[in-house]
């Protein structure tokens, strides 16, 4: 179903690399988790695509001015002295952003850093993690190494797309209800919409 004319006619910008790893990884991931049809394999790779710059990032950038924490987490820096302590500093905006949340210890712990985004879909928290590694058959650490490699990232995205129910949105072409599941909101829809349907259209017409 997946070949690399489709991925050209869906993504014409995507360098041939880039296709290629699609091409060597997602088909094992969309097979484990029932990414079976043509409507669930555009809805996971066109928000893949949109959630990880056209699969190019894998690991989340915590890289914030102090402007953009304030605007991003608002409650975590609540003022722009403490965003100003925290700007372009990857660690301590990770630690504080996450920390004792989502399973992820304190602050001080730095566990809000260690189990930020990763993988496609931007698996975060230590009790998503946890889960993709009882899943997985690995330990804690070591899931924190695979969902940084290309594998890992299909891998780890497919079961998430599969555990919340995104493969039945899918069969009914909601790709606004999916993005609500994946972004706990509608940021970028219209983006996540003209690439679900450039991936359908060119799956119809190869079919």
């Amino acid at each position: 179903m997946l070949t690399d004319s489709v991925l050209l006619q869906a993504f014409p910008t995507m360098p041939a690399a880039t296709r290629k790893m699609v091409l060597d990884h997602a088909p094992a991931a969309m097979e484990r988790f029932q990414i079976n049809t043509p409507r669930r394999v555009a809805a996971f790779l066109g928000q893949l695509a949109h959630e990880s710059a056209g699969f190019t990032r894998m690991i989340e950038n915590l890289n914030y001015s102090a402007k953009r924490l304030r605007e991003v987490w608002p409650s975590r820096f609540p003022s722009a002295g403490v965003a100003a302590q925290y700007a372009n500093r990857p660690g301590a905006i990770g630690a504080r952003a996450y920390g004792s949340r989502m399973g992820n210890g304190d602050e001080v712990s730095g566990e809000g850093f260690k189990f930020r985004g990763r993988a496609w879909i931007m698996v975060t928290g230590r009790n998503n993690y946890l889960a993709v590694a009882k899943a997985m058959g690995m330990t804690l650490d070591e899931t924190v190494t695979y969902l940084e490699t290309p594998a890992g990232a299909f891998m780890a995205s497919a079961w998430w797309w599969q555990t919340h129910r995104l493969n039945e949105l899918a069969d009914g072409w909601q790709i606004t209800a999916s993005t609500k599941v994946i972004n706990g909101g509608e940021n970028g829809l219209k983006d996540r919409k003209a690439k679900c349907n450039a991936v359908l259209e060119a799956l119809e017409a190869a079919a």
